[in-house]
């Protein structure tokens, strides 16, 4: 009888660890999807490149349920994903050229955003693969919103520097944060909310800058 009890307790607690871990996989699925799809908003030929270029040279080993994204590491993927690269890194660092860039990536990045959340998640479900995709996207097109935003802000200064520093820092930000994402993937959980958080705070801050330039027209009293 005891002897059944241990066996039944063990087998309880292999289950529970054996759950625990599949909830820490999903953790870190989800957290390095979001993490992808949030920089892919700032940079996403770098984006693209950096992840592809770290498979190829085995710098990054995926597990098995990330293995799809070999595809990066394509010669082909990599060649023109690194002349967009070397494209938007000179292109952002001119400036109303950078909002131009902006502007014709505002389709690109975010379902280039959604499409490499999509390639994260196990596509044995589709469930999660839908909700992969509408948050991916979601989350892309919020970054590169708020990006978009900051760079015609900081066109408006007649400092000419301004521009070369903010995309300097976005360069090596998003460099930074991948190696960070990609060699601990629990920290892509929370370096995707923190990407996050700052997008929206981004929106918000961009909304009541263009409110205090084009302030709502005052309705004047009429004439008796």
């Amino acid at each position: 009888m005891r002897r059944c009890s241990l066996s039944l307790l063990s087998a309880l607690r292999r289950r529970q660890i054996r759950g625990s871990l599949d909830l820490m996989g999903i953790i870190e699925i989800l957290g390095l999807a979001g993490s992808l799809s949030l920089l892919s908003g700032w940079r996403f030929y770098l984006t693209i490149f950096a992840t592809g270029l770290a498979m190829h040279f085995d710098i990054v080993p995926l597990p098995e349920n990330l293995q799809m994204l070999d595809v990066l590491a394509n010669p082909w993927v990599l060649g023109i994903s690194a002349l967009g690269a070397v494209a938007e890194f000179f292109a952002d660092k001119i400036a109303w050229l950078d909002s131009i860039w902006d502007g014709l990536h505002t389709l690109i990045r975010p379902v280039g955003g959604a499409l490499l959340a999509l390639a994260v998640v196990d596509s044995a479900d589709p469930t999660w693969q839908v909700i992969a995709f509408l948050l991916g996207g979601g989350a892309a097109l919020a970054s590169h919103a708020t990006k978009a935003s900051a760079r015609a802000a900081v066109n408006t200064s007649p400092e000419p520097l301004s521009n070369v520093v903010v995309s300097t820092v976005e360069d090596v930000a998003t460099g930074g944060l991948l190696v960070l994402a990609f060699a601990n993937p629990l920290a892509a959980l929370l370096i995707a909310l923190t990407l996050l958080a700052l997008a929206i705070w981004g929106l918000w801050a961009g909304y009541r800058a263009f409110r205090r330039v084009f302030p709502k027209p005052v309705a004047e009293p009429k004439a008796d």
